[in-house]
C-alpha cells in the first residue's frame, strides 16, 4: 500500500540503511494506506496556527540549505487542499532559498508546535510568484499590520505530508502563550493586592479614631 511521504523519502541507500539496522521489513511490509497528498481540516487548523517553519532546498552542487521562515501567526495560507501560499518577507538578502528553488522546485518543510510536541513534515514543489502576477493571491497573504516587506509569494504545491511522533521534542512556549497561562495568577494577585489595600485603609481609618 501507499505511504506517500516514505515513497518519496526512501531511496535505495535508505533501504540499505534500513536493512543494516534490521528494520527493512517494517517498511516494505507496511499494510496501511498513508498517501497524505491532500490537507484535511486537521492539517489546515495546524498550519493556520503556526508562526514559523523550516524549509530545506538543494543547490545545483547538491548541498542542502535549511532556512527558518517566520511571520505573524497564520501567515501561511491554505489556498486549497493541495496548495499553500506563503509571503516571502525580506531577510538578509542572500536569496539562497530563492536561488535554489529556481534550479529545483523541490523542497521539504517542517512545521513545529513545540507546546503540543507535534511536527508536520511536507514534501512540495514551490514556485516563486511575483506580487503583481496574481492580485487575489497577493491579497490573501498580505497582513496589513505586519511591517516586514514582502518581496514575492511562495506557492507550495503539496506532494506528500506526514506527521512525526513527539519523541525528543522539548516543549517550548511563546511569550503570548506564557502570558495567557499566567493571566489567572496575575488576576488573582491583583485581586489580593486590592483587597489588601482596602484592608489597610480600613485598619488605618479605625486607628485614627
Amino acid at each position: 500500500m501507499s505511504y506517500g511521504f516514505l515513497d518519496i523519502a526512501v531511496t535505495p541507500s535508505v533501504r540499505a540503511a534500513q536493512a543494516a539496522m534490521g528494520v527493512e521489513e517494517m517498511w516494505t511490509g507496511f499494510k496501511g494506506h498513508r498517501a497524505f497528498d491532500r490537507f484535511t481540516e486537521n492539517e489546515a487548523a495546524f498550519i493556520a496556527d503556526r508562526d514559523s517553519f523550516y524549509m530545506a532546498t538543494v543547490s545545483e552542487t547538491g548541498w542542502p540549505y535549511v532556512q527558518h521562515r517566520g511571520g505573524p501567526r497564520g501567515f501561511v495560507k491554505l489556498v486549497d487542499d493541495r496548495t499553500l501560499a506563503i509571503p516571502d518577507y525580506r531577510g538578509n538578502r542572500q536569496y539562497i532559498s530563492v536561488g535554489n528553488l529556481a534550479a529545483s522546485d523541490r523542497a521539504a518543510l517542517i512545521l513545529m508546535d513545540y507546546t503540543r510536541r507535534a511536527r508536520l513534515k511536507i514534501y512540495a514543489h514551490i514556485e516563486a510568484v511575483a506580487l503583481d502576477a496574481d492580485p487575489a493571491l497577493t491579497a490573501l497573504v498580505t497582513i496589513p499590520d505586519y511591517k516586514a516587506k514582502m518581496e514575492r509569494i511562495l506557492l507550495l504545491r503539496l506532494e506528500a505530508f506526514d506527521w512525526n511522533c513527539p519523541q525528543h521534542i522539548t516543549p517550548r512556549f511563546t511569550e503570548p502563550e506564557v502570558a495567557e497561562a499566567v493571566r489567572p495568577l496575575r488576576d488573582r494577585l491583583a485581586q489580593l493586592e486590592s483587597e489588601n489595600a482596602a484592608l489597610r485603609a480600613r485598619l488605618g481609618a479605625e486607628g485614627d479614631r
